[in-house]
């Protein structure tokens, strides 16, 4: 498109050929459009009577879930102001794991109710200031309801670690994970004084298809999905002492190309002797330290395996170094990168190392652990889809116990406490002078969008329910929602429906930017795509220039004609 303004006869053009512009009301509408598409799409994901979602993508590969964060994720979103959605859910994601639908349908809404304030010409600005004001202010109101309880509750943590899979496909086995859940968090919490602080790093969660979600378990240390390297090696070992090693037990290549000049057999025979030896040496280091397992990050030469079997020791080779640190944190064991620095103190230990076999693989067990700051999750299920979907709801609900440790608040779920803080702000929207003031009960109006939501998923009729719900929250009780499993309005605390206030600010934190962020545009340029980059950008040749077939007419070439 070329802007072109008549300055005598000379045309002004701004933009390229092909590129396009939108502005004010039009670009509105359009990014207002686009957000509320993303909302509506995740809209009937959201609580435990939310529906699922199948993804295919261009593999054909299938995706079944209800996790906001992973539907946005995975139908990759083309318009711009749409994907500053996906964003918000990719954040509440990293941040605290669960209520990335709800973070979606919250922005969503508030973007729906500012398009009739700007319908009836409120300008812009004013309705994002309003919506600043009113998010700060829910966020207070939130935490002004909110209970404290001590981080390591252990009830009220399976609590809320059941509640975030309430919403999923593993509803039926919450009770079994919730266990494995709290039990895995407290033990890699680290306590430093009062507070706790958690990293979810540690806990190593591992996903094999076949059996069933029962046959899911905890176990007190790490599992390595490689196998013994050795045929000879024993494949369980007692009591075992762990040497973790970040070095190759392989003879170094050298730097330089070097020739060695043989000319008899005995030359050849004392040449690979001496490589055996250098191998032996490196074992005998090992052997000495007392170590009866190890797991190396690099290669371990076949001769050097041969001499590791002799000794009765078991090693397992190229482990991760995401899975070394794991096992250092679990074993006690120190990572040693030279092996002339491997003494008895640096080794680990363990009950039982021992290799099963888990379907067609075999995997390593490193079980039975002291004090492990660092555990498993094993996760069984009956198909891949399903294992894949209890995977995620496993990193929710991981997520929300760790967010409650760190941050000992809770609210009612259900939808209570948006109600409860709707009804607050709108009777603290009328202190606001001016617009402000609708924008902030448009806030407020977002904000049941939620038990709204809710409500319909569950069959209910949304009206009549949020009256209901509006009515008794009146009378003063705080922590009325919406029961949806049983389909009417209820005490949420009594029915243990728990979640952090952590997630609750987060959600009203990221949905209440992203709104803003998306009102305050009023002009999308699109500029039209290049014909690719400069010459020398990639690094090699410029595009075309690979093949003749590719290149442009006059690059210098001389046509062929019929030489060809």
């Amino acid at each position: 498109m070329s802007a072109q303004t008549p300055k005598g006869n000379m045309p002004v053009v701004l933009l390229k050929d092909g590129a396009s512009e939108q502005k004010g009301r039009d670009a509105q509408k359009n990014n207002i459009a686009a957000a509320k598409i993303i909302a509506e799409i995740v809209h009937t994901s959201l609580g435990p009577r939310g529906m699922d979602k199948m993804l295919v993508d261009t593999l054909g590969d299938v995706t079944i879930t209800n996790d906001g964060a992973t539907i946005l994720k995975e139908i990759d979103v083309q318009h711009p102001a749409a994907k500053m959605l996906v964003e918000i859910s990719k954040t509440t994601d990293n941040e605290v794991g669960d209520g990335t639908t709800s973070a979606v349908v919250l922005a969503g809404a508030l973007l729906e109710h500012a398009e009739s304030l700007i319908l009836q010409d409120v300008h812009p600005t004013i309705i994002v200031d309003g919506y600043r004001k009113a998010g700060k202010k829910t966020k207070q109101f939130l935490k002004d309801i909110s209970e404290q309880i001590s981080p390591n509750d252990k009830s009220y943590l399976l609590k809320i670690a059941k509640t975030s899979m309430q919403t999923k496909l593993v509803r039926k086995d919450s009770d079994q994970l919730a266990e494995m859940v709290v039990k895995s968090v407290l033990a890699i919490a680290e306590r430093n004084g009062e507070k706790y602080t958690a990293d979810i790093d540690d806990i190593k969660v591992e996903k094999k298809s076949g059996g069933s979600i029962k046959d899911s378990a905890i176990i007190q240390g790490i599992v390595l999905d490689k196998e013994i390297v050795h045929s000879g090696m024993p494949t369980k070992v007692s009591e075992g002492k762990i040497a973790l090693l970040n070095t190759a037990l392989e003879i170094n290549k050298t730097e330089t190309d070097a020739k060695i000049n043989i000319s008899n057999p005995q030359q050849m025979k004392s040449f690979l002797d001496e490589e055996n030896k250098m191998l032996k040496t490196m074992v005998d280091k090992v052997i000495g330290s007392g170590a009866t397992v190890v797991v190396c990050q690099k290669g371990i030469d076949d001769m050097a395996q041969h001499y590791l079997a002799k000794a009765g020791i078991l090693a397992v080779r190229r482990v991760k170094e995401s899975d070394m640190t794991k096992l250092a944190k679990a074993t006690g064991a120190r990572i040693v990168t030279n092996l002339d620095d491997l003494f008895e103190k640096d080794l680990g230990s363990a009950q039982t190392i021992q290799e099963k076999k888990i379907e067609e693989d075999k995997w390593v067990f490193i079980e039975g652990c002291r004090h492990p700051k660092s555990v498993t999750i094993l996760l069984r299920a009956g198909s891949q889809r399903v294992v894949d979907e209890v995977e995620r709801s496993i990193h929710d609900s991981l997520m929300v116990v760790k967010d409650v440790m760190e941050m000992p608040s809770i609210v009612a779920g259900g939808g209570s406490p948006e109600t409860f803080a709707a009804t607050k702000i709108r009777s603290w929207a009328k202190s606001l002078e001016g617009r402000e003031q609708l924008a902030a009960e448009k806030f407020a109006d977002a904000l049941e969008s939620i038990p709204l939501a809710l409500a319909e998923n569950a069959g209910m009729d949304p009206i009549d329910t949020l009256t209901n719900l509006r009515s008794k929250q009146v009378k003063g009780d705080k922590w009325i929602g919406i029961d949806v499993m049983k389909a009417r309005v209820g005490n949420m605390k009594a029915s243990d429906i728990i979640e952090p206030l952590a997630v609750k600010e987060q959600i009203v934190s990221a949905a209440t930017e992203a709104a803003c962020m998306i009102l305050r545009i009023d002009d999308v340029i699109a500029t039209a795509k290049s014909a690719g980059p400069p010459p020398g950008a990639e690094g090699g040749m410029p595009p075309g220039m690979g093949g003749m077939g590719g290149m442009p007419p006059g690059m210098g070439m001389p046509d062929m004609g019929g030489m060809m």
